[in-house]
């Protein structure tokens, strides 16, 4: 009956490694994905006939970098 190797391999390890970076990237985005989603669900209804354009914060914060 042959035993398994109680050593642990290189490419265990970089598995294991891997999967753990992973959650830990995927945990740390959780709280601010669920901000995101609350703050898309926040914005104004568009209109039905024109006048959907309005200087947003996202939109000032665009031409603040096209200054040159």
């Amino acid at each position: 009956m042959s035993q398994k190797n109680p050593r642990l391999s290189r490419r265990t390890f970089l598995a294991g490694a891997a999967t753990v970076g992973a959650a830990a990237a995927s945990a740390a985005m959780l709280p601010e994905s669920r901000q995101a989603a609350q703050t898309a669900t926040d914005a104004k209804p568009i209109p039905k006939s024109g006048g959907g354009y309005h200087l947003s914060e996202h939109v000032k914060r665009y031409y603040k970098t096209t200054l040159v």
